[in-house]
């Protein structure tokens, strides 16, 4: 068992779609003083595939080796996808402040995917920015739901469920 992630540890990743914000946002998140865990791309690769990224963001966050985590591709939406099928995920795309905060306030949001073709460099660190700034709220009816989403999650873990052809 790892020891529990300082909230000062991110781990970050994005495809080619959105590699050019990933380089902005290390920057700007080191700044602010956050250890970073880089999940790659390390390059711009047009053929590299967002999936890959966003697993190994998620499992960084799900393993607790990281606080939270920001993946970045294109829309968003593919990375909010394939980020929420690890166990202990709850990702979301924000394209505006207030989804990025009440995400975490309501919902207990551990990972923030942003769509690079949709947002710009500035916007992308005001929607970081109340991510990173947020907790979840301590009222009965937020803890309700996520024990609700949590159950939920438990109970098709252990089911084996495939997609019909």
């Amino acid at each position: 068992m790892t020891n529990p992630p300082t909230p000062k540890t991110l781990a970050i990743g994005a495809d080619h779609g959105g590699f050019p914000l990933k380089q902005q946002l290390l920057h700007f998140l080191k700044g602010l003083g956050y250890n970073i865990h880089d999940a790659g791309a390390y390059s711009l690769d047009p053929l590299d595939d967002f999936p890959d990224f966003a697993r190994a963001v998620a499992e960084s966050v799900a393993s607790g080796h990281a606080w939270r985590g920001i993946i970045i591709c294109g829309s968003g939406v593919g990375a909010s996808v394939a980020a929420n099928k690890v166990p202990g995920v709850r990702a979301s795309v924000c394209h505006d402040e207030y989804s990025a905060r009440q995400g975490v306030e309501h919902d207990d949001m551990n990972v923030l995917c942003l769509g690079a073709r949709i947002i710009s460099t500035e916007q992308a660190k005001k929607f970081v920015t109340e991510f990173l700034d947020a907790r979840l709220l301590p009222d009965e009816k937020y803890q309700r739901r996520l024990n609700k989403v949590l159950s939920l999650e438990r109970a098709y873990l252990k089911t084996s469920h495939t997609r019909p052809s």
